[in-house]
Formats: C-alpha cells, sequence, structure tokens
C-alpha cells in the first residue's frame, strides 16, 4: 500500500463499493484512491466492480468508465490515450506505469489503482507536478547555439551523431522513474532525479548543441547528480523501455573524463 502520499498522522481507510450491473458475467473489482483536500477527511479506498465485457481492455479504459458511468467525481489526468503524452501516469498493481498501456488482464486479483507515490496529491489520481516542472525548467532544455546558420538551412548531424540521442529524446516525461526513485524520495527538493537527468543527457549529447560545458557545470553538484546510487528502480519501471540509469552514468562518466 503506497501510504506516502498522505497527509500526516492519516492512513487509507475503506470507502464506498460500487457493484457490477446485475447480470454481469466478468468482474473485476477497482480499488481506487481517492482523496479531497477541500473536504478535510483521510483518503480512502472506493471499490468500483467493472463488467469487463463492457470495457476496453486498459486500466485507463476501465476509469474513463468508472468516471463516465459510476462516479464523475473521480480525478484523474489522461490525454492520448497511446502512450506518447504521459498525463495518465499513476502507480497500478503497485508499479509506476501508464493507465493507457496497462492491460487488466495483466492484474491479478483486485487492481489497486493510487496517484504516483512519494508526490504531494492534488486530489485523487492527480499528484502535484510543480516541482519536477521547475527542476526540468532549471536544466534549460532547449538547444543553445551561438554559430550562427545560413537562411533557411538546417543544423545538420551525422547518421552516428543522431543515433547518440536515441534513448533519451523518447522521454514523455510521466516521471514513472522518478517517483520510483527512494533517492529522489529522500533528496526531492535537491537532487534533480532521473527522469529530468536523462533529459539533460539528451541536451548533452547532441552535436548541435555548444553548451555542454555550461550543463555539465550546472549538475557537478553532490546533491544534483550525485544522489544516484544505481538502485535500478527508474530503469525497471519506465513504460517506454528507456534506461534513465546509464543515462546519469553517462553524465557522471562525462564529468570523469573533464578531471582526467
Amino acid at each position: 500500500m503506497v501510504e506516502f502520499n498522505l497527509p500526516p498522522n492519516s492512513r487509507v481507510k475503506e470507502g464506498k463499493t460500487f457493484k457490477a450491473p446485475a447480470g454481469a458475467k466478468r468482474v473485476k473489482s477497482f480499488k481506487i484512491y481517492r482523496y479531497d483536500p477541500d473536504l478535510g477527511e483521510n483518503p480512502r479506498l472506493d471499490t468500483f466492480e467493472i463488467d469487463l465485457d463492457a470495457c476496453g481492455p486498459m486500466v485507463l479504459d476501465a476509469l474513463l468508465k468508472i468516471k463516465n458511468e459510476v462516479d464523475s467525481t473521480l480525478t484523474l489526468r489522461r490525454s492520448c490515450r497511446e502512450g506518447i503524452c504521459g498525463s495518465c501516469a499513476m502507480n497500478i498493481d503497485g508499479t509506476n506505469t501508464l493507465a493507457c498501456l496497462k492491460p487488466i488482464d495483466e492484474v491479478q486479483g483486485d487492481v489497486k489503482v493510487y496517484p504516483l507515490p512519494h508526490m504531494p496529491v492534488v486530489k485523487d489520481l492527480v499528484p502535484d507536478l510543480t516541482t519536477v516542472y521547475a527542476q526540468y525548467r532549471s536544466i534549460e532544455p532547449w538547444m543553445k547555439a551561438e554559430t550562427a546558420v545560413a537562411a533557411n538551412k538546417e543544423r545538420k548531424q551525422s547518421p552516428e551523431e543522431r543515433a547518440k540521442l536515441d534513448g533519451l529524446w523518447e522521454c514523455i516525461l510521466c516521471f514513472c522513474c522518478s517517483t520510483s526513485c527512494p533517492s529522489y524520495w529522500w533528496n526531492g527538493d535537491r537532487y534533480l532525479g532521473p527522469a529530468i537527468l536523462l533529459q539533460a543527457a539528451r541536451w548533452i549529447n547532441d552535436s548541435r548543441d555548444e553548451a555542454t560545458g555550461d550543463r555539465l557545470d550546472q549538475l557537478e553538484d553532490p546533491f544534483r547528480l550525485y544522489r544516484c546510487h544505481t538502485i535500478m528502480n527508474c530503469t525497471n519501471t519506465c513504460p517506454k523501455g528507456l534506461n534513465p540509469a546509464k543515462a546519469i552514468q553517462d553524465i557522471k562518466n562525462k564529468l570523469a573524463e573533464r578531471v582526467l
């Protein structure tokens, strides 16, 4: 059970149960974290019994069915439904993932759905992403180049240079990795976390960018970078199959090479 989203001195209690329609043959129970700070009440787990024969195959399909047909007050983020936007990141069956990519049939027993762990909760399944987006801005995630190019010309890369960005540009900033990282749980105010450091590596490895030295200088800090202890939770949970731990190690190697 994810207890880290809770207000001080509170526990998740059992909430309401919404039964499946009469005659439903394939019923699955969804236990969903509910919390509304405006009510001043402790969080609870509401149980929704869903007829899988009248529902799409993904957890997001069930959540939208619940919101549209059972309880319109359920609050969550979602957009693309294709694993591209990262909006529907949440903790499902104990793992951080995207609800739109998580098949219901993969979950044995009840489907337990919580917001991303170790982050303040705005409401229900919606975490407050203010801090992580401020950290994202801090790495200046845009190309920096002083060298002028001719009008209507591109900044070209060789195939080999472009290949260095593979495994980096695909990040959708869902923050499943950062919220699975114990180092980020403990030092999230100072450690940038795997999602932001992977994004930093994307620009450090871009041959068109001319601020590599400055970018490395900004990361050479006991907390911003070196709180990573290669626990590998980030890589294990990434719904896009990326390897943030490898990207972080690549940054450390580049800093070590500068010293040598």
